[in-house]
């Protein structure tokens, strides 16, 4: 029994699973139980757990693709600016500001949405891997000009849309499950399959590792790098696509506006080491659910936004501090130091 327990407590989804268990419990406990309450309206589940789902629907599929880029020892900023691009490309094919010819038709617009998230993944993959710029410096560039970019496409207005089959991304509902959900659902099945039953999983964790012993042994680390950057490009088009279909529009100041924060304290909070190596995508979903759990905890409590981003700068303290070896050695020859004077 306790070697199933040890054996469970080492896997790394089991403590942020506990922590969201938790927070979720905290909030039954202050809500006197109104946390938990589900009901069901004209078919469709409501309750403020569909909600923590639904609103981290975003933060969930950011937070795969950046798993595997951090995996990689990378890290990508932009991921904000590429869900501003996504919906003001989307936005503007069904409003028919762009491609008229195409009648606003939502399909052709999230398909042309997410092939630029992926042009833009590409570019910063391409910085990275070929022309050998820091990962921070190199996604800093899409960051800044990427919002630019979603303006000139918008020429600098919020774009709205009236269209039901767009707004479904977001507002639909399947088995009266939001349908986020399902997309979520869909991705993270796909490169968790991809990951595991290929040997691309353990290509990423090698080049995180030691790129150059990865290279030695004839791993591409280059085309690895290319295809994580690429495929996190993609999460943030279709992340804003989510967004954009929500507020019925494109926001091109606000969309994604420092959501990229977010999804790496979601990839850090799984475990997922910052300086590249094992990741574990169900950990990072589990890491996003902490951070919109918080979120929502905190205005379903009334108290004031700008706590959250508090909690959340506490919580990279913690995860630092937590991630350092010089930091629990010192901890662990204090706790020795005082079993000894203790024994004395």
């Amino acid at each position: 029994m306790n070697s199933r327990l040890k054996k469970l407590t080492k896997c790394q989804s089991f403590w942020p699973l506990m922590v969201l268990l938790a927070i979720l419990l905290v909030n039954g406990v202050v809500s006197g139980g109104a946390f938990f309450q589900m009901r069901i309206v004209d078919g469709h589940l409501y309750g403020r757990l569909i909600d923590i789902l639904r609103n981290g629907s975003k933060l969930m599929l950011l937070a795969t693709g950046m798993t595997m880029v951090l995996a990689t020892g990378g890290t990508d900023i932009s991921v904000g600016s590429v869900m501003a691009i996504s919906g003001a490309i989307a936005c503007s094919v069904v409003d028919g500001r762009i491609l008229s010819s195409l009648g606003g038709s939502v399909t052709a617009a999230v398909l042309i949405a997410v092939l630029a998230g992926v042009l833009c993944g590409a570019w910063n993959g391409l910085l990275v891997s070929k022309i050998k710029i820091q990962p921070i410096v190199a996604t800093m560039i899409l960051m800044v000009a990427g919002r630019g970019i979603a303006q000139l496409i918008t020429d600098g207005k919020i774009v709205t849309v009236n269209s039901d089959a767009y707004y479904f991304i977001n507002g639909g509902y399947i088995l009266g499950l939001p349908f986020p959900l399902f997309i979520v659902g869909f991705f993270v099945l796909l490169i968790m399959l991809f990951t595991k039953k290929t040997a691309f999983g353990l290509f990423v964790e090698s080049t995180g590792c030691n790129p150059v012993s990865s290279r030695f042994a004839g791993i591409n680390v280059d085309r690895v790098k290319l295809v994580v950057y690429t495929f996190c490009g993609a999460m943030a088009a279709i992340a804003g696509l989510i967004e954009s279909a929500g507020i019925k529009g494109a926001d091109c100041n606000n969309a994604g506006l420092m959501i990229e924060m977010d999804a790496i304290l979601a990839v850090a909070i799984g475990g997922t080491s910052l300086a590249g190596g094992r990741f574990s995508i169900p950990a990072s979903i589990v890491g996003a659910l902490i951070i919109q759990s918080i979120t929502t905890s905190v205005y379903a409590m009334g108290v004031a936004p700008e706590v959250t981003q508090v909690v959340k700068a506490l919580i990279v303290v913690a995860i630092c501090l937590a991630q350092s070896k010089k930091f629990k050695a010192a901890v662990a020859a204090r706790l020795t130091s005082r079993k000894a004077v203790s024994a004395a």
